[in-house]
């Protein structure tokens, strides 16, 4: 049962980086959402590793908070910073 869920995280994955790769970063999505939703997808695809192929899904409380945070603050961090400069307005 674990090698089927993890064969279709990895199934996920790859289409997500599909999206991101060639559907958001092409001419029929604004520069500006395309960019904040690769970021989304991107900290969504880094989540679904740590939980499934780093085994944070059965790691204790206080791991898997630090780790979930973690994504949270990098994602904010990035998306903040994108939003703050001039150009991506």
């Amino acid at each position: 049962m674990h090698r089927h869920l993890n064969t279709g995280v990895w199934l996920f994955l790859m289409l997500a980086t599909i999206a991101s790769t060639w559907w958001l970063s092409k001419d029929g999505v604004a520069p500006a959402a395309g960019s904040l939703a690769i970021v989304a997808i991107a900290a969504f695809k880094v989540r679904l590793v740590l939980l499934h192929f780093m085994e944070l899904r059965g790691a204790p409380r206080p791991w898997r908070l630090v780790f979930e945070a973690w994504v949270l603050i990098a994602t904010a961090a990035i998306v903040g910073t994108y939003l703050a400069t001039p150009a991506a307005a």
